[in-house]
């Protein structure tokens, strides 16, 4: 059988993840698209075909995309409306990791009416735990609290923040300073990020969580109306959050993007041993018509770093391409809509986790 094409945009630490697994499956033909040629003929060794290119050049970019049966972007999230129109113009299936909000809304828009499908956030969160969620929520003849907590944590934190770089550093300033979107007593409302700090144990370690943007993904609009309260926040050592406040607010670092990236970049090693919590809980009316009760449902998991094909992968980096290559694997076995907007809380989790990208997760 002749090997699907793909486009991968994004020559860094979750493209290196993507390649590493779809490249041994046999089933994919990546070529990866980036301005790094050092980065690329890294990936060259795991299969991948190397295409240096600018992928800021859209007309550049659509005339590559031709031919390809879809493009996954693992860019930063900057890049996302320019390879989303890229996509449309050269008629190739489009998938993301975008936990942009805006990015998101345009690639939305660039969906209606498009021949192929547009199927943004297919990472942990957004991703994942919009899947996790929406199979909870479905149990419930009526919802109440639906509640998301993710975090990606270093198993030794040796710092002050208790933290080590796990992916994007701009996606990590986005999370903490965009607004966050929420349902609050049946109201879609925004929220500050960084804000309504909790804590909470599991397995006998305490973690805090507070407000980040983008995990919801696109469950707000798909709730809405049928949930009283629904929100996201991010999970973190307690302390976390009052030095990233310091940080971003205090020292007004939040203003100074670059500079905030810069500090965090060089103080704040990488790190393979981590270990990714995921934690989902529901409450609603669940039984029999007439004889239901006010009933509270959770899910909860732990994913650690391995061993993937001959290469240690982190949890972050496995969990993020898991994700979108398991969206990749259902759409090219004709297991989601094949054109328009594609939501993530669309696929069961069952579907998802008996995918052999997708169960790393299980």
């Amino acid at each position: 059988m002749i090997p699907t094409p793909i486009a991968l945009i994004g020559a860094g630490k979750i493209g290196e993840a993507i390649v590493n697994l779809l490249v041994p499956s046999g089933d994919y033909s990546v070529s990866v698209f980036d301005t790094d040629t050092a980065r690329l003929s890294e990936l060259a060794l795991l299969g991948a075909k190397p295409q240096p290119l600018d992928v800021a050049d859209e007309a550049a970019l659509t005339a590559q995309l031709k031919g390809m049966r879809a493009v996954l972007s693992a860019a930063p999230f900057h890049l996302t409306p320019v390879i989303a129109r890229a996509a449309k113009a050269a008629g190739v299936h489009y998938l993301d990791l975008t936990e942009d909000v805006q990015s998101t809304r345009v690639v939305k828009a660039l969906a209606d009416g498009a021949a192929t499908a547009f199927i943004p956030q297919c990472g942990l969160a957004p991703g994942f735990i919009s899947i996790a969620a929406a199979d909870l929520a479905r149990q419930f003849s009526s919802l109440r609290d639906v509640r998301m907590r993710v975090g990606a944590l270093p198993i030794y934190p040796t710092n002050a923040l208790k933290y080590n770089l796990t992916w994007s550093t701009d996606g990590l300033i986005n999370e903490y300073l965009n607004p966050c979107e929420a349902i609050v007593s049946g109201e879609l409302r925004e929220t500050p990020a960084l804000q309504e700090l909790e804590h909470f144990s599991l397995d006998g370690l305490d973690y805090e969580a507070f407000n980040t943007s983008g995990g919801l993904g696109t469950l707000c609009e798909t709730l809405a109306g049928k949930v009283q309260n629904l929100n996201y926040k991010t999970v973190r050592y307690p302390g976390h959050c009052d030095v990233m406040k310091l940080l971003c607010h205090d020292l007004r670092l939040g203003e100074r993007r670059e500079l905030l990236k810069d500090v965090l970049e060089k103080a704040l090693p990488i790190t393979y041993q981590d270990v990714v919590l995921v934690f989902v809980s529901v409450s609603g009316a669940k039984g029999l018509p007439g004889a239901e009760r006010l009933t509270q449902q959770s899910y909860a998991k732990k994913i650690y770093s391995q061993e993937v094909n001959g290469r240690l992968l982190s949890a972050i980096q496995l969990t993020t391409a898991a994700g979108i290559c398991a969206m990749l694997d259902l759409l090219m076995s004709g297991k989601l809509a094949q054109s328009g907007f594609v939501r993530q809380e669309s696929v069961g989790l069952g579907e998802f986790l008996n995918n052999r990208f997708g169960g790393y997760y299980a």
